[in-house]
C-alpha cells in the first residue's frame, strides 16, 4: 500500500481536531495529543460506519467539515465506550 504523505498529514490533522473536540465534549475523556489523534482517526472510522447506518448524511457542508463532524461524532462514541470499559 502506497499512501501519499499528504494523505497521512490530512488524516493526522483531522484526527487531532476530532480527537480534541471529542475530548472537550466528553469531559475527562482526553488522552493527550497523540492519544487524541489516534482516537480521532479511529473515530473517523466509527463515524463513517455508524452515521450512514443511522440514516445521517452530512450533505450541505464542505467535505472537510463533514469529515471532521463525522470523525468527532465517532470519536465521542468511542470515548464513551472506552469510559464504560475503563469503569468496568
Amino acid at each position: 500500500m502506497n499512501i501519499p504523505v499528504e494523505t497521512l498529514l490530512i488524516w493526522a490533522v483531522v484526527g487531532a481536531v476530532a480527537g480534541f473536540l471529542a475530548g472537550v465534549i466528553v469531559k475527562g475523556g482526553g488522552f493527550g495529543l497523540i492519544g487524541d489523534i489516534v482516537v480521532g482517526i479511529l473515530g473517523a472510522f466509527v463515524g463513517g460506519w455508524l452515521l450512514p447506518r443511522l440514516g445521517v448524511h452530512l450533505g450541505g457542508m464542505s467535505a472537510i467539515a463533514a469529515t471532521i463532524v463525522s470523525a468527532t461524532i465517532g470519536a465521542v462514541v468511542l470515548l464513551l465506550v472506552l469510559r464504560l470499559v475503563r469503569r468496568a
